[in-house]
Protein backbone atom coordinates (compact mmCIF):
# COMPACT_ATOMS: atom_id res chain seq x y z
CA UNK A 1 0.00 0.00 0.00
CA UNK A 2 1.67 3.10 -1.36
CA UNK A 3 1.48 6.44 1.04
CA UNK A 4 2.06 9.77 0.46
CA UNK A 5 2.56 12.53 2.64
CA UNK A 6 1.72 15.60 1.25
CA UNK A 7 3.47 19.04 3.27
CA UNK A 8 1.63 22.25 2.07
CA UNK A 9 2.54 25.86 3.15
CA UNK A 10 5.03 28.96 3.14
CA UNK A 11 8.37 29.04 5.00
CA UNK A 12 8.23 32.92 4.10
CA UNK A 13 5.51 33.28 5.95
CA UNK A 14 5.18 32.67 9.58
CA UNK A 15 3.40 29.76 10.92
CA UNK A 16 2.35 28.74 7.16
CA UNK A 17 5.32 27.35 7.40
CA UNK A 18 4.51 24.40 9.30
CA UNK A 19 4.12 21.82 6.49
CA UNK A 20 7.49 22.59 5.61
CA UNK A 21 8.70 22.01 8.67
CA UNK A 22 7.13 18.81 9.37
CA UNK A 23 8.29 17.74 5.69
CA UNK A 24 11.56 18.12 6.72
CA UNK A 25 11.94 16.86 9.95
CA UNK A 26 9.86 13.26 8.20
CA UNK A 27 12.45 13.48 5.34
CA UNK A 28 15.41 13.12 7.75
CA UNK A 29 14.22 9.85 9.19
CA UNK A 30 13.56 6.77 7.72
CA UNK A 31 10.51 5.96 6.80
CA UNK A 32 8.83 2.34 5.51
CA UNK A 33 8.98 1.65 1.95
CA UNK A 34 6.40 2.75 -0.09
CA UNK A 35 6.16 6.36 2.05
CA UNK A 36 6.76 8.82 0.67
CA UNK A 37 6.79 12.65 1.91
CA UNK A 38 6.39 15.68 -0.81
CA UNK A 39 7.20 19.48 0.16
CA UNK A 40 4.44 21.05 -1.96
CA UNK A 41 5.24 24.83 -0.91
CA UNK A 42 1.91 26.25 -2.61
CA UNK A 43 1.70 24.88 -5.46
CA UNK A 44 -1.18 22.10 -5.23
CA UNK A 45 -1.25 21.52 -8.85
CA UNK A 46 2.27 19.30 -8.32
CA UNK A 47 0.48 17.17 -6.26
CA UNK A 48 -2.57 16.47 -8.16
CA UNK A 49 0.28 15.55 -11.05
CA UNK A 50 2.04 13.19 -8.39
CA UNK A 51 -1.65 11.64 -7.70
CA UNK A 52 -2.23 10.88 -11.29
CA UNK A 53 0.32 8.29 -10.69
CA UNK A 54 -1.97 6.41 -8.36
CA UNK A 55 -1.47 6.48 -4.42
CA UNK A 56 -3.43 4.45 -1.85
CA UNK A 57 -3.41 6.93 0.70
CA UNK A 58 -3.18 10.72 1.51
CA UNK A 59 -1.97 12.50 3.91
CA UNK A 60 -2.46 16.27 3.66
CA UNK A 61 0.04 18.11 6.38
CA UNK A 62 -1.01 21.85 6.41
CA UNK A 63 -1.48 25.05 9.18
CA UNK A 64 -5.87 25.43 9.81
CA UNK A 65 -7.75 27.69 11.67
CA UNK A 66 -10.40 25.48 13.33
CA UNK A 67 -10.86 27.97 16.59
CA UNK A 68 -9.07 25.69 18.37
CA UNK A 69 -5.84 26.63 20.75
CA UNK A 70 -3.07 27.47 19.34
CA UNK A 71 -0.59 24.26 18.69
CA UNK A 72 -3.25 21.69 18.84
CA UNK A 73 -2.51 19.48 16.53
CA UNK A 74 -5.76 18.04 14.52
CA UNK A 75 -6.60 15.31 12.09
CA UNK A 76 -10.14 14.66 10.18
CA UNK A 77 -11.16 13.63 6.76
CA UNK A 78 -11.04 16.74 4.75
CA UNK A 79 -14.52 18.18 3.63
CA UNK A 80 -13.55 18.31 -0.44
CA UNK A 81 -15.86 19.76 -2.63
CA UNK A 82 -17.61 17.78 -5.93
CA UNK A 83 -16.66 19.66 -9.03
CA UNK A 84 -19.50 17.90 -10.55
CA UNK A 85 -21.85 19.52 -8.33
CA UNK A 86 -20.60 23.11 -8.97
CA UNK A 87 -22.19 25.32 -11.67
CA UNK A 88 -19.72 26.53 -14.77
CA UNK A 89 -19.31 29.76 -13.14
CA UNK A 90 -18.44 28.16 -9.92
CA UNK A 91 -15.83 25.69 -11.39
CA UNK A 92 -14.40 28.78 -13.53
CA UNK A 93 -13.72 30.91 -9.92
CA UNK A 94 -12.55 28.08 -8.03
CA UNK A 95 -10.37 26.24 -10.62
CA UNK A 96 -9.19 28.90 -13.69
CA UNK A 97 -6.24 29.76 -12.02
CA UNK A 98 -4.10 26.68 -10.75
CA UNK A 99 -0.49 28.71 -10.07
CA UNK A 100 -1.53 28.85 -6.63
CA UNK A 101 -3.72 26.27 -5.73
CA UNK A 102 -5.00 25.66 -2.12
CA UNK A 103 -5.02 22.20 -0.51
CA UNK A 104 -8.75 22.83 -0.96
CA UNK A 105 -8.24 23.23 -4.68
CA UNK A 106 -5.45 20.80 -5.58
CA UNK A 107 -8.11 18.22 -3.50
CA UNK A 108 -11.31 19.38 -5.34
CA UNK A 109 -9.40 18.99 -8.49
CA UNK A 110 -7.83 15.61 -7.41
CA UNK A 111 -11.51 14.43 -6.53
CA UNK A 112 -12.95 16.16 -10.02
CA UNK A 113 -10.18 13.95 -11.89
CA UNK A 114 -11.20 10.65 -10.09
CA UNK A 115 -7.43 10.56 -8.69
CA UNK A 116 -8.22 11.67 -5.19
CA UNK A 117 -7.69 8.25 -2.86
CA UNK A 118 -10.09 7.52 -0.89
CA UNK A 119 -8.02 7.26 2.43
CA UNK A 120 -7.36 11.05 2.34
CA UNK A 121 -6.77 12.52 6.24
CA UNK A 122 -5.71 15.92 7.05
CA UNK A 123 -3.18 16.49 10.09
CA UNK A 124 -3.34 19.92 10.92
CA UNK A 125 -1.85 22.44 13.53
CA UNK A 126 -3.98 25.31 14.80
CA UNK A 127 -1.69 28.34 14.30
CA UNK A 128 -1.05 31.83 15.83
CA UNK A 129 -0.34 33.68 12.71
CA UNK A 130 -0.02 32.62 8.76
CA UNK A 131 -0.03 36.32 7.62
CA UNK A 132 3.75 37.15 9.09
CA UNK A 133 5.94 38.05 6.25
CA UNK A 134 9.21 36.21 8.05
CA UNK A 135 10.55 32.96 7.98
CA UNK A 136 10.21 30.80 10.85
CA UNK A 137 7.25 29.27 13.11
CA UNK A 138 6.33 30.91 16.33
CA UNK A 139 7.28 29.09 19.49
CA UNK A 140 3.85 27.69 19.84
CA UNK A 141 3.51 25.87 16.53
CA UNK A 142 7.72 24.74 16.39
CA UNK A 143 6.74 22.73 19.55
CA UNK A 144 3.46 21.02 17.77
CA UNK A 145 5.90 19.59 14.77
CA UNK A 146 6.75 16.64 16.75
CA UNK A 147 3.32 15.99 17.72
CA UNK A 148 2.69 16.28 14.38
CA UNK A 149 5.27 14.05 12.95
CA UNK A 150 3.97 11.52 15.45
CA UNK A 151 0.56 11.45 14.61
CA UNK A 152 1.28 10.94 10.89
CA UNK A 153 3.79 8.23 11.68
CA UNK A 154 0.74 6.73 14.11
CA UNK A 155 -1.43 7.12 10.36
CA UNK A 156 1.56 5.11 8.58
CA UNK A 157 1.16 2.14 10.64
CA UNK A 158 -2.64 2.07 10.41
CA UNK A 159 -2.46 2.55 6.94
CA UNK A 160 0.86 1.29 5.46
CA UNK A 161 0.63 -3.11 5.11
Amino acid sequence: MSVLIACFGNALRGDDGFGVAVAAQLQAEELPDNVRVLDVGIGGIHLVQELLAGVDVLVVVDAVDLGRPPGTVITQVPNIADVAALSVGERHDELADMHYATPERALMLARGLRVLPDTTLLVGVQTLDTERIQGGLSPTTAAAVQPAVAEIRRLIELHHR
